[in-house]
């Protein structure tokens, strides 16, 4: 289990749940994108209930592992959907004219290259 700390508060909620929360939003951040994420956490009496986070270049998540009495919360399609979605925000975008990859491109081939790069 993990404890978030976020805006002011604590949740408890799963490890895998946590590290997939703060890596989307560390990629959101990079793209200066915001998206809300809605996660399983426990409650004080130890039962389930649900947290609505606004993640974003402005969120200050941080996470910690701990020992726990409760059951490991578990969301696998949770834990994908944040994960694909991370992957998608963190994904290279090709280059004009379909040129190869930056580490690709010798001098010769920077002449037909658009300036700026088109996003």
């Amino acid at each position: 289990m993990q404890r978030i700390h976020y805006a002011g508060g604590v949740l408890l909620t799963g490890s895998d749940i946590a590290d997939a929360i703060v890596d989307y939003a560390a990629a959101l951040a990079t793209g200066h994108n915001a998206a809300s994420v809605d996660i399983p956490v426990r409650t004080a009496d130890g039962g389930v209930g649900r947290a609505h986070l606004l993640v974003g270049p402005a969120s200050q998540l941080v996470t910690e592992p701990v020992e726990s009495e409760f059951e490991e919360l578990v969301d696998e399609a949770l834990v994908e959907r944040l994960r694909s979605a991370t992957t998608g925000l963190s994904s290279t975008r090709p280059l004009v004219g379909g040129a190869a990859p930056y580490e690709e491109i010798d001098d010769a081939d920077t002449d037909d290259l658009e300036w700026p790069p088109i996003r």
